[in-house]
C-alpha cells in the first residue's frame, strides 16, 4: 500500500552562483529556532569549509532540517556553478519540489537554466523566489516575465506553470505573497513549501529501498552514504544489501543512523518512507547504489553523472625548491590523497600515467582549481600541467565539447568581446539589448575556448563583463585555436631577484616577481612582449665602484610584478610549462629547465 507521510517535505533550492541560496538557508534556520539564544551566530552556515566562505559560492551539496508546525522541511542546498552539476543532478533524486530562487535585477541566468531543465524532466513542483527586492535596480516585473519565458522555453507543463511566486529579502529574513504586502519574517515561504511542495510517498510496509545520493566521511564511523528512504523502512541494527553498480550484493550491518536537524546530526533509531538520513557501517558505497532488503533485493535504477569534459596532468613536484614548503611531496601522497577525493566527489576520474603523473579529470577548470587549492592548504606540493579538452569519437568523426557562454557587458565593448570570442571559433546565437546600457551576447563556443578567457574579457572591459558558461553537447573538431600571443621570460640561473635587473628588464614584458624573491633557473618570471622565449639574468646585481657622479645613483622606478593566482597561473602556461604549487607559494615553470636541452 503506497501512502504518503504528511509530517515531511523534501526540497532543493537551486539559483545561479550569488543570488542568495545560502543566505536564505540561513533565514529560514534563524526564524526556525535552530541556534539557541547561547549559540554564536554564523553568517552563511552551510558554506562550511574555509574556500567556499573565501569566495562565496557553495561546493558541495549540503543537507539541513528545519521544523515548522509540525512538519519537518528537509532542506537541500545545491552549487550554482556548472562545474559542480553532479551535485545538482543527484541532489534532485532526493526530493519532491524546488525552490527556484532569482535575483531581482540579474534575472535568469544559465545555471538557473541548467538546473531548472533537470527538475522539470524529474516532474518536481516549483516555487519561484524573487530575491533582493530591495536593490535599487530591481525590475521585479520583467524578472518574473523572464522566468515564464524559460519555464515555456522548457516545454513545462501546464501544472508546472501554475507555480507560487514570492518576494524575498533573505539578508533580512522577509518573504511576502505580493509586492504590496507588508511582512516582518520568512512565515509566507514556510506556508508555501508545506502547501504546494507534495509529502514524499512510498510503501512503508514493501521492500526496503533507499537511493544513496551523497556521501561523507567520518573518521570515526568511515564512509556515510546519504539518501533518501523511498520505500520500506529501515531500522537501527538491521542486516542490509547493498545493490552496486555492477549488479552485485554485498550484506552489511547498519551501525550508526542519522538525521539531520539544523547543522547537527541526530541520532535515530528507524527511518521511514521520506526520511533523508546518513548511515554508516556501508564501507566503499558510493552514489546511485541502492540499499535494499537482504532477504528479497530490489535495487533502484542507479543515478546517471554527466562524463568529465576537461583533463589535467598532477605531477609531483620536481623543481629545485621541492620538498622546502610542503608536508606531503612524494608521488605515494599525492595518490592517497586524489584515491580520498574519488570516495566523495562522483563527477572527477583519476587515470595513473605512470612517471609519477596522473590524469585528472573533471567538469571544468573552476572545478580542478578548486581541488588544486584544497590540497595546498592541506600542505600538498605538485606540479599541474595545461587543462586539455577530452575529445571522442561520434561516427568516426573526431568531436569536442561545446560551451553555450553568455556575457552581459557594457554597450561600449561590444566590439571587443565579439573579436575575441571569433579568434576562438565562437558563432553567436542571440543578442539583446536591455536599453539599460548593458548588452547580453550568448554563444556556442568549443570548451578549450574558454581557458584563459575569463581574465583576457576582464581586462578588456575593464571588469565590468559578466561570463557564465554551461556544457552544451559536442561538435566536429574545430581546427587551432591561436594560445597567448606572447611568450615566457625565463630566469637563465639560480639566485634572488634585484630591483636594479628588474629595473633593466621591465621593457621587455611584464614582470611576475618581486625584487628579493628566490628563483631558480628556468622557473617563469615574466611575459616577454614577443612571441618567442627569452632567457633573462634577473639576479644580476649592480657593480660598485669608487667613482661618485651625481647623476650616476639616480633611483630606479619598478613598475609593480603582476602576482598571478592560481586560476590565472592554470590559464597562462601553454603546453611545455607547468604551475608549481606548494602550500606558500605558485611559481611557473618550463617542464624543461634547462635552457640547452629545451
Amino acid at each position: 500500500m503506497t501512502s504518503s507521510n504528511p509530517n515531511i517535505r523534501n526540497i532543493a533550492i537551486i539559483a545561479h552562483v550569488d543570488h542568495g541560496k545560502t543566505t536564505l538557508v540561513d533565514a529560514m534556520l534563524n526564524q526556525s529556532g535552530i541556534f539557541g539564544s547561547h549559540e554564536e551566530h554564523v553568517d552563511r552556515v552551510m558554506d562550511s569549509n574555509d574556500l567556499e566562505r573565501e569566495r562565496g559560492i557553495t561546493i558541495l551539496a549540503k543537507i539541513t532540517g528545519v521544523r515548522y508546525h509540525g512538519v519537518k522541511i528537509n532542506i537541500v542546498d545545491t552549487p550554482g556553478h556548472s562545474d559542480f552539476g553532479g551535485e545538482v543532478e543527484r541532489a534532485l533524486k532526493i526530493v519532491d519540489g524546488v525552490m527556484l530562487l532569482v535575483d531581482a535585477s540579474e534575472g535568469p541566468l544559465p545555471q538557473t537554466r541548467y538546473v531548472l531543465s533537470k527538475a522539470l524532466e524529474n516532474k518536481l513542483p516549483p516555487i519561484v523566489v524573487i530575491n533582493k527586492i530591495d536593490r535599487p535596480d530591481a525590475r521585479i516585473e520583467e524578472v518574473l516575465n523572464e522566468i515564464y519565458d524559460l519555464f515555456i522555453d522548457l516545454d513545462a507543463t501546464e501544472d508546472q506553470l501554475d507555480f507560487p511566486v514570492l518576494y524575498t529579502i533573505a539578508k533580512t529574513g522577509v518573504a511576502k505573497c505580493k509586492m504590496e504586502d507588508t511582512a516582518t519574517d520568512l512565515r509566507p515561504l514556510f506556508d508555501a513549501i508545506v502547501k504546494h511542495i507534495p509529502p514524499p510517498v512510498g510503501d512503508p510496509d514493501g521492500v526496503l529501498q533507499m537511493l544513496i545520493a551523497n556521501l561523507d566521511y567520518s573518521d570515526y564511523l568511515g564512509r556515510l552514504g546519504i539518501g533518501r528512504v523511498v520505500n520500506g523502512t529501515l531500522k537501527y541494527g538491521d542486516n542490509v544489501a547493498i545493490a552496486k553498480r555492477d549488479g552485485t550484493l554485498h550484506t552489511t550491518k547498519i551501525t550508526k543512523l542519522y538525521s539531520f536537524e539544523g547543522l547537527k546530526r541526530v541520532d535515530e533509531t528507524i527511518g521511514r518512507q521520506g526520511d533523508i538520513l546518513a548511515i554508516a557501517g556501508v564501507e566503499g558505497i558510493t552514489i546511485g547504489e541502492t540499499v535494499t532488503s537482504a532477504e528479497d533485493p530490489q535495487p533502484l535504477p542507479p543515478i546517471q553523472i554527466d562524463e568529465p569534459t576537461i583533463a589535467m596532468a598532477f605531477t609531483i613536484n620536481t623543481s629545485p625548491f621541492a620538498g622546502r614548503e610542503g608536508q606531503w611531496v612524494t608521488s605515494r601522497n599525492l595518490r592517497e590523497r586524489l584515491d580520498k577525493e574519488l570516495l566523495t566527489n562522483v563527477s572527477i576520474r583519476v587515470e595513473e600515467l605512470g612517471h609519477d603523473t596522473f590524469k585528472v579529470m573533471g567538469r571544468g577548470e573552476l572545478q580542478l582549481a578548486i581541488l588544486i587549492e584544497m590540497m595546498r592548504r592541506e600542505g600538498y606540493e605538485l606540479a599541474v600541467g595545461k587543462p586539455e579538452i577530452l575529445t571522442r569519437t561520434i561516427d568516426h568523426k573526431l568531436c569536442e565539447p561545446v560551451e553555450h557562454l553568455i556575457i552581459d557587458c557594457p554597450e561600449s565593448f561590444l566590439g571587443v568581446v565579439i573579436e575575441k570570442l571569433g579568434a576562438r571559433k565562437g558563432k553567436m546565437v542571440k543578442m539583446v539589448n536591455h536599453g539599460s546600457g548593458r548588452v547580453r551576447l550568448e554563444f556556442h563556443l568549443p570548451s578549450r575556448g574558454l581557458i584563459g578567457l575569463r581574465s583576457e574579457i576582464l581586462t578588456d572591459t575593464r571588469g565590468t563583463a559578466i561570463m557564465n558558461s554551461l556544457f552544451h553537447g559536442y561538435i566536429e573538431w574545430q581546427g587551432e585555436i591561436s594560445s597567448r600571443p606572447t611568450g615566457s621570460l625565463v630566469a637563465d640561473r639560480t639566485g634572488r631577484t634585484t630591483g636594479y635587473a628588474i629595473f633593466n628588464l621591465q621593457e621587455r614584458g611584464e614582470i611576475f616577481v618581486a625584487p628579493g624573491t628566490e628563483v631558480y633557473g628556468g622557473q617563469i618570471v615574466g611575459e616577454n612582449a614577443r612571441d618567442s622565449d627569452l632567457d633573462v639574468n634577473i639576479v644580476k646585481e649592480k657593480k660598485l665602484t669608487n667613482m661618485r657622479a651625481s647623476t650616476s645613483d639616480e633611483g630606479i622606478r619598478l613598475v609593480p610584478p603582476r602576482l598571478l593566482n592560481l586560476e590565472q597561473a592554470i590559464e597562462f602556461i601553454r603546453d611545455d610549462e607547468f604551475v608549481e604549487v606548494t602550500p606558500t607559494s605558485i611559481r611557473l615553470r618550463k617542464k624543461i629547465l634547462k635552457a640547452n636541452m629545451r
